[in-house]
């Protein structure tokens, strides 16, 4: 049973991630959200809870700027969880809390500074 609770709360959560990313796209009106990205969900067995990794297409390195995206996540989030409970047919609706992914933007970084060194050796 303990195995079959594990998939079922991955299989929900891949879900989630798939109807947040819509409704950021669409439904959140607010401009500090603008350009959030969902990266990766992760989520309780008993399906109560749901910890939202995000990050943003352009200012990733801008702190005011990711607290800002991740306010604007938490202000939306009552709509986010009554939606995402509709469409997915869930009986509770989830709590999110949403976190900023430093991974990523630490990913980012070193991915870019990799394009530079090969570019200079390009050059040379």
């Amino acid at each position: 049973m303990a195995a079959e609770t594990g998939t079922r709360a991955l299989r929900v959560s891949e879900g989630v991630r798939k109807e947040l990313a819509a409704l950021l796209a669409t439904e959140v009106k607010d401009p500090r959200a603008a350009g959030a990205v969902v990266t990766r969900v992760e989520m309780t067995s008993d399906l109560r809870s749901v910890r939202v990794f995000v990050r943003v297409l352009e200012g990733g390195e801008d702190e005011t700027r990711r607290r800002d995206v991740v306010n604007a996540l938490r202000r939306a989030s009552g709509m986010l969880r009554r939606e995402i409970s509709r469409r997915l047919g869930l009986r509770y609706a989830p709590e999110f809390k949403f976190a900023y992914d430093e991974g990523t933007d630490h990913r980012t970084n070193v991915e870019r500074i990799l394009a530079e060194i090969e570019a200079e050796k390009r050059s040379r």
